[in-house]
C-alpha cells in the first residue's frame, strides 16, 4: 500500500478527522466551566482525563454514523495515529505542573500540547487542513503564554471554540486530500 492510498483510508475511516475535534470542543468546555465552577485542580483533571477519552467518544460518534470506527487490522497508519494520541497526555503532565504553579498558565500550556499533536495529522489524513488546525491551537497558547498571560482561563473557551469550527471544516473537507 501507498502512502495516498494509506491517507484516504485514514480520511474515509475517521470521516476526515473531524469526530475528534468535535469531542475535543465538549471536553474542553467542561473541563473551562469546571475550572471556573469548581476549581482549577478540577478542571485540570477534566482536561486531562476527559482527554483520554476523546478516541473512544469521538469512535462512538463514528459509529452512530454508520461504517467503519477504526482502520483494519495491520494498516500501515495505525501505529502512526496511536503514537500521536500517546503524546497528548503525556504533554498535559507539564501543563498540570505549570498550572500548579499558575492555573491561568495551564490551558494556554494545554493548546500548544493539542496543537503539536496534530501535526502529524498533516501526514496521516494528507490534509492541510491539520495544519492550520495545529498553528491556530499553538499560536494562541503561544500568545496567552507569552504576551496575554491574564488571558489563560479565557484561552480554554476559544480552544473550545476552535475546535468546534474545525469539527465542522474537517467534515466538509474529508474526501478532499490537500
Amino acid at each position: 500500500m501507498d502512502v495516498l492510498q494509506a491517507q484516504a483510508d485514514v480520511r474515509r475511516i475517521y470521516r476526515g478527522g473531524f469526530s475528534g475535534p468535535l469531542v475535543s470542543a465538549i471536553i474542553w468546555a467542561v473541563a473551562v466551566a469546571v475550572f471556573f465552577r469548581v476549581s482549577p485542580a478540577a478542571g485540570m483533571a477534566v482536561l486531562f482525563f476527559g482527554g483520554m477519552l476523546i478516541f473512544p467518544l469521538a469512535a462512538l460518534v463514528l459509529k452512530f454514523m454508520g461504517g467503519p470506527v477504526a482502520l483494519p487490522k495491520g494498516h500501515p497508519s495505525a501505529a502512526l495515529a496511536m503514537q500521536s494520541a500517546f503524546t497528548v497526555p503525556l504533554g498535559l503532565l507539564v501543563a498540570i505542573v505549570l498550572g500548579k504553579y499558575e492555573p491561568l498558565l495551564f490551558f494556554p500550556a494545554s493548546l500548544i500540547i493539542v496543537g503539536a499533536h496534530y501535526l502529524v495529522f498533516i501526514s496521516l489524513y494528507g490534509m492541510r487542513l491539520f495544519a492550520v488546525l495545529a498553528g491556530v491551537l499553538v499560536a494562541l497558547g503561544a500568545i496567552t503564554l507569552f504576551l496575554l498571560p491574564n488571558l489563560g482561563a479565557v484561552s480554554g473557551w476559544i480552544g473550545a471554540g476552535i475546535f468546534l469550527v474545525f469539527a465542522v471544516l474537517l467534515f466538509r473537507a474529508r474526501d478532499i486530500a490537500h
